[in-house]
């Protein structure tokens, strides 16, 4: 049997926990068979390059840093503008909204991934399982968007470093130069870029995330000084509705979008079952929230309806806000290879994909039927437990080095050549945000579903696809007329 590149290696089956002892029987040697089998279809296949199997390495800490930071990016920046476009008590249930329905999508998603066999799930093999037709054209939309963001995040540094040297007195022409630093930081994300693995980020993002601790303290310091000058009776409202919510609301989506990293995730905890992936994105979804509440609120607060789509331009070029912009650019400069890494994984799919439809190799079998119990009719059945078997990533180094490089030469040229993003982003938040986060979980779910009795949840996965079909449609539209009509 051949392995052909990204698709799922047939492992031996799962390893599983004693009932009386609770260890894991024979975990080693399945482990060492698996790299053996592995490595002889590799051969047998004349890859002999591709065999890449790991140990699960990580752990609800890191895992939640790593999604976390995903999440935790620009959509900062924005949150109090977007507040105020939809005032205090409504822009922050919408807040809380936006992050039940984020979290609801990765539960989705990580149940979708049980019926993936072993721990090298992804969206290209849910689609396999669900839609095999249309699996190549979802994982393009969703590495589209993360080059879309990746590139974004390049900008903003590339925007934020003139501004920072500036600041601290260096005056030196190319120190001023947005190109510089673009391509300082091009440089700097080699090795980290390059990682195969996600859990090999957990430094880099923990690292970032001191900088969301510092502009979350920087924020509370300017609302609660005494020199701020008070806003206009009336300026600060509860509720607000006009047009502008359905532009704002992709902001919203957009804010809380780490769903391509879901799978990565689901692979590489060392502990996958149910409880400590549930715990993950619990944890990772319900500390962003409260970011965004604390950061929207009192920018909100603090400037009022005056309040700009980027929050640090309104307080001035202290040393304090210097330094605060200089964590937020070390930020987003680390949050770049959390977008490199599904984009790479979801363009090596389409590649293989391609390659497939030319050598006609035979592909996956859908899905026929199944729920939540052990009363299936599928080739994959769904279990809590934790997967035993080692993380298989089936990527030679030629097409990991290509996949990579390629990337970040693209994102480099056009972070070169485009200034602002501003509304790019919108119609990231409202087309590939929007896909990835509720469409893609919802249809999947249900498809893997469809003539199971109806329980709640796949309840909730049609209604969770329905909203993402609403935002897609209507935020879509309101950005397209808002273009139309020049508002930007």
């Amino acid at each position: 049997m051949t392995i052909d590149a990204g698709l799922e290696l047939p492992l031996a089956s799962s390893a599983r926990t004693d009932a009386t002892t609770g260890d894991i029987a024979e975990h080693e040697p399945r482990i060492a068979h698996s790299r053996t089998q592995s490595l002889r279809n590799s051969i047998a296949s004349e890859r002999f390059f591709e065999e890449d199997v790991t140990e699960p390495t990580g752990t609800i800490l890191s895992s939640t840093i790593n999604l976390a930071n995903t999440i935790l990016g620009s959509g900062m920046l924005s949150m109090p503008n977007a507040m105020a476009a939809l005032g205090l008590a409504l822009g922050s249930l919408v807040i809380v909204f936006s992050a039940c329905a984020s979290g609801m999508g990765l539960y989705l998603l990580s149940r979708c991934a049980r019926r993936t066999p072993g721990r090298d799930s992804s969206f290209f093999a849910v689609s396999k399982l669900t839609y095999p037709k249309a699996a190549v054209f979802f994982d393009a939309a969703i590495a589209i968007k993360c080059f879309g963001v990746s590139i974004s995040y390049l900008i903003i540094f590339g925007d934020l470093m003139p501004e920072i040297a500036s600041a601290l007195g260096l005056s030196a022409q190319y120190l001023l130069s947005r190109g510089f630093w673009i391509t300082i930081a091009i440089v700097a994300l080699v090795p980290l870029a390059f990682q195969r693995r996600l859990d090999a980020l957990k430094y880099t993002s923990f690292t970032a995330l001191l900088a969301v601790v510092y502009l979350f303290v920087v924020v509370a310091m300017f609302y609660f000084t005494p020199t701020r000058k008070p806003l206009p009776k009336g300026d600060v409202v509860l509720f607000k509705w006009s047009k502008e919510f359905f532009t704002h609301l992709p902001v919203f989506v957009f804010a809380f979008t780490c769903h391509q990293n879901i799978f990565s995730v689901y692979n590489e905890l060392r502990d996958n079952s149910s409880k400590q992936v549930n715990g993950t994105i619990e944890l990772s979804i319900g500390s962003a929230c409260a970011v965004y509440q604390w950061i929207a609120i009192l920018g909100y607060l603090t400037f009022g309806s005056k309040v700009a789509p980027n929050l640090l331009t309104m307080y001035g070029d202290s040393t304090v806000i210097t330094f605060c912009r200089l964590s937020i650019a070390i930020l987003v400069l680390f949050s770049y290879p959390l977008q490199c890494h599904p984009a790479r994984s979801c363009l090596d799919k389409v590649i293989t994909s391609i390659c497939q439809a030319c050598s006609k190799e035979p592909t996956f079998e859908a899905i026929i039927d199944e729920d939540d119990t052990d009363n299936v009719v599928s080739t994959v059945v769904a279990s809590d437990e934790a997967t035993q078997e080692p993380v298989v990533h089936v990527m030679s180094p030629a097409k990991h080095i290509s996949i990579t490089f390629g990337l970040m030469l693209l994102s480099y040229v056009v972070a070169m050549s485009v200034t602002s993003l501003d509304l790019v982003l919108s119609f990231v938040g409202s087309t590939g945000s929007t896909s990835i986060s509720f469409i893609l979980p919802g249809i999947f779910y249900y498809k893997m579903h469809q003539r199971a009795s109806w329980t709640r949840m796949k309840v909730i996965s049609v209604l969770i696809t329905l909203y993402g079909l609403f935002v897609l449609v209507f935020c879509l539209g309101a950005n397209i007329w808002r273009v139309v009509n020049g508002d930007f």
